[in-house]
């Protein structure tokens, strides 16, 4: 008995694997690009919190220097100093705004921020001398 092979009929779910592949590649895709996404910021959000703790670091250091030295006190105040090595386009600035407080402001502007700029400021009550 000889019997023919019937083969299915052809169902409307043809190529229905390869649609889910591709939408399958296309969320995954997604997914990696928003990791590197996120990477990204992590990094400059990195890099700006560095800034802002060399700043801090800065302005406590010259406090620092005014409460080791109170006798010169007037010595200390600054308008703008150049610290550009220290700090991205940093400056620093040191003004008395009553007797015995002092201020002490430092400004940067991170690469490639644009033209923001960035600042630090502190203030201590420093008397003697």
């Amino acid at each position: 008995m000889y019997t023919e092979k019937i083969s299915p009929p052809k169902s409307a779910q043809q190529g229905v694997v390869l649609l889910e592949a591709l939408i399958a590649i296309l969320l995954f895709s997604m997914g990696v690009l928003a990791v590197v996404g996120l990477q990204a910021a992590m990094i400059k959000n990195t890099a700006d919190s560095k800034y802002r703790a060399d700043a801090a670091y800065i302005a406590q250091q010259r406090i620092g220097m005014m409460w080791s030295d109170p006798a010169n006190l007037v010595d200390y105040l600054e308008d703008n100093t150049d610290i550009s090595e220290l700090l991205p386009a940093g400056q620093r600035t040191v003004t008395q705004s009553a007797p015995g407080q002092f201020t002490v402001t430092v400004t940067w502007q991170q690469p490639g921020g644009g033209e923001t700029q960035h600042n630090f400021t502190t203030t201590a009550r420093i008397t003697g001398g």
